[in-house]
């Protein structure tokens, strides 16, 4: 019996699975190696047969697969999982499919999604963090090995179409650039299309978007937003898709940037939860708790975990705060529900071009839990609390509750919130070590495939194991090889099983977690795991060897909330060195804990494009530069050099700017005067202009900063010349010590996303005269 017959015969034994015929094609290595046929001898065309033409086909009646995956979104926040976010979407979709209770993530962004895309745990494709912090490590690079092909390649080379939508976060920093190499853009990892971001997270309002490798502007629609645009490309795509190749089944990821910060939606959604959270994090924790019990997502005896002791009392708050929060969650929650709205419009697409029956829909509701990213008070503006340290005000929060969530803010909410809506767990996003930062709902939904609705599985499974299950419902094995390079096996195991047997026991028994130093190991219905360092905790808890580990038997104890470390230390010895064994295996060691530290890449060790210059020149047209792929100009004096031509009547608009409305700074022409402005994180801007215009002609603008010294974050003297002669002069008292934004870029001749200065206006401030060209030339740091 052939190995496709005896996976065949194996396949039917799942009475949910349908049973493909057997092939005598070799999928065994991709790309399918072409047959080779005998040479024609014949002279006369009209004499001889041509052989059968060769193309590449998925196995006749393979379903189409979407997958859906939220970002920042927890365990107790979905309606169908018992929170208060109404979700239609994946309501409808619970209802006539599968809920699974037990499903895990890597607790982390690019962790979870290199797990997703390649059924490989996140250190085996050396996604260990988030790509921003990645180091010199094995485990931690950023970059996934040719050895490790993602699921979108697989399935491309077995005659899928493929498309991604919204956020990627799977690239090498120092890859950003239009320099390349492109092998781990989307574009290049399996994807025929891609439409959406390539960070961490963007301005729902105003994105930095990229089509293919290219980089776009959003359509100029005074009610743009992001998750709207990206829905109307997976419409289009798909539609046409369909409409051209019917028999041929698709593959579309499908990753809103949302729910992740920046909390952006248009308010009429935030305004419909209005006092709705008026009672607090506390009453929200059980409340949920008792919903998810009626619905049956937690077993009656689920105790709620003890809160983190850092979250104040919801009592404990002022008047002004306990408003601030609450609007803080109304936003949030507003921006769920349009986004599951959003998912809404590509299922009925689906629907109507007849496409849904046969579409294994897996909807996975977060990369990890909520996010307690914002900080204890939350944030208008979330660049400065998590990625520079500054606090924000209480007055500062509270001057912005009316446009929370629009334009003009960048927001987040407060930690106590996260914990909520991670119910019944606590903690939550970059937590690995417990179940509020890595575990999930998921819902799968397959109506030719799966016979049972609305039932819950509850079978222990990990993120590793999404790819293997498609490819089993698709009847593909996992190759061998791929573009001539050999495989390493898939770590993941398939949960089709599942779909038919809700008491079946639970084939994924070990898992290992570890981001950042907060680490777990699961094995056989135990957990054991440490808090190395919560995300609002400014440094560890204590040292890696010294760490606290706790131990929990899920299964009377779903929500982790009864540590038996000190009545089982044997238990807890055992896996401990568990935890060691497959940390070796997976290149888990040695595990580094810094965190904004390693946002440097010399800090961290990781390939940097401007490694060693302290100069680089730029001409027009270079736009979209990220932060990452431009040269530093923080902490360190520096000048910009600008080579100019005016024209008669002069000249306005941006020269060249960085960052956008929330941190940065621009250098310009207003009126025809030289002006530079520095925006230190929207709460603050420093402006140093000329009385004078710069007349016709060719013109030299020169600006100087000469920083203070002293750390990080300092100030400094900044001075306009023209032609050598000084025109201007400032002081700039604050600068951004760490990262002006997560999304907005460096551009020359324009100032694209968001504007660092209301002196000219969004998406209207273009450099009006020619700019040869603009050096910035740096001091050592």
């Amino acid at each position: 019996m052939t190995r496709f017959k005896l996976w065949a015969a194996a396949l039917s034994c799942s009475m949910a699975l349908p049973v493909y015929a057997a092939e005598r094609i070799d999928r065994s290595a991709l790309p399918i190696a072409e047959p080779k046929h005998p040479p024609i001898k014949e002279l006369d065309a009209r004499r001889a047969k041509a052989p059968p033409r060769f193309e590449t086909k998925a196995p006749a009646g393979a379903p189409n697969v979407v997958i859906v995956l939220l970002d920042d979104f927890g365990f107790g926040q979905a309606s169908p999982f018992g929170g208060a976010i109404e979700m239609p979407t994946l309501d409808r979709l619970a209802q006539n499919g599968l809920r699974y209770n037990q499903f895990h993530v890597a607790a982390l962004c690019s962790p979870t999604r290199a797990a997703l895309l390649t059924g490989r745990n996140h250190h085996s494709n050396n996604t260990g963090s988030v790509q921003d912090i990645a180091t010199a490590f094995p485990g931690n690079t950023g970059v996934r090995p040719s050895a490790i092909a993602p699921l979108a390649e697989i399935l491309r080379l077995n005659g899928y179409s493929t498309a991604a939508f919204g956020k990627w976060h799977l690239m090498p920093l120092w890859e950003t650039s239009v320099s390349g190499p492109f092998d781990r853009w989307p574009t290049y990892s399996g994807f025929e299309k891609f439409y959406g971001f390539l960070g961490g997270e963007t301005n729902q309002w105003a994105p930095t978007l990229y089509d293919g490798v290219t980089r776009i502007e959003p359509p100029r629609d005074p009610n743009y937003h992001f998750t709207t645009d990206m829905t109307d490309q997976a419409v289009a795509w798909v539609r046409q898709q369909q409409s051209l190749t019917p028999d041929r089944p698709f593959f579309v990821y499908f990753a809103p940037g949302a729910t992740h910060a920046p909390h952006h939606v248009p308010r009429e959604w935030a305004d419909k939860y209005k006092g709705r959270f008026d009672g607090g994090w506390d009453r929200y924790q059980e409340e949920t708790l008792a919903r998810q019990k009626r619905l049956g997502v937690v077993p009656e005896t689920t105790l709620l975990a003890p809160k983190p002791e850092a979250i104040p009392a919801w009592d404990a708050l002022t008047a002004d705060e306990k408003k601030v929060y609450s609007r803080q969650m109304e936003v949030y929650a507003g921006f769920g529900e349009h986004t599951d709205r959003e998912i809404g419009r590509f299922v009925r697409t689906l629907e109507e071009l007849g496409s849904m029956e046969n579409t294994l829909f897996i909807y996975v509701v977060g990369d990890n839990g909520a996010s307690p990213e914002g900080s204890m008070a939350g944030a208008v503006n979330e660049m400065n609390s998590l990625f520079n340290g500054v606090p924000e005000p209480l007055d500062q929060r509270l001057k912005h509750l009316d446009d929370w969530g629009g334009p003009d803010t960048f927001p987040h909410y407060a930690v106590g919130w996260a914990n909520a809506g991670n119910t019944p767990f606590n903690y939550g996003k970059q937590v690995a070590s417990k179940s509020g930062g890595n575990q999930n709902p998921m819902v799968i939904h397959w109506p030719k495939g799966i016979k049972a609705k609305g039932e819950f599985r509850t079978q222990f499974h990990h993120v590793i194991d999404i790819a293997p299950t498609v490819l089993e419902v698709a009847g593909l094995p996992q190759p061998k090889a791929v573009n001539g390079t050999p495989q390493r096996p898939m770590e993941g195991v398939s949960l089709a099983y599942t779909f038919a047997d809700p008491a079946a026991k639970s084939r994924h028994r070990t898992q290992y977690f570890e981001i950042t130093g907060n680490r777990g190991i699961y094995h056989d219905g135990w957990f054991a795991g440490t808090v190395h360092r919560a995300p609002w905790e400014p440094k560890p808890r204590t040292t890696l060897e010294n760490d606290r580990w706790e131990l929990y038997h899920l299964p009377q104890d779903f929500s982790q909330a009864e540590d038996l470390a000190s009545a089982n230390p044997a238990k807890l010895k055992e896996l401990q060195a568990l935890f060691m064994k497959e940390a070796v295996k997976y290149n888990v060691l040695p595990i580094d804990d810094r965190t904004i530290e390693r946002l440097d890449p010399v800090q961290a060790g990781r390939p940097d494009l401007m490694a060693g210059r302290t100069s680089l020149t730029v001409y027009p047209g270079g736009i979209g530069m990220p932060e990452n792929v431009f040269i530093n100009v923080k902490n360190r004096s520096h000048t910009i050099n600008a080579d100019l031509d005016i024209p008669e009547g002069g000249a306005n608009g941006v020269i060249l700017a960085q960052g956008g409305r929330f941190a940065g700074w621009s250098l310009y022409l207003k009126d025809g005067h030289p002006v530079f402005t520095y925006n230190w994180l929207g709460m603050e801007r420093y402006s140093i202009s000329a009385p004078e215009k710069l007349p016709a002609g060719k013109a030299t603008l020169r600006y100087e900063f000469a920083y203070d010294g002293g750390g990080r974050g300092k100030g400094g003297l900044g001075t306009l010349y023209v032609g050598g002669r000084k025109v201007g002069e400032g002081r700039i008292e604050k600068t951004v010590p760490n990262l002006f934004s997560a999304d907005e870029t460096a551009n020359v001749g324009v100032d694209e996303e968001t504007p660092v200065t209301d002196d000219y206006k969004e998406n209207d401030n273009r450099f009006t005269g020619h700019i040869a060209k603009v050096t910035i030339e740096t001091a050592k740091p």
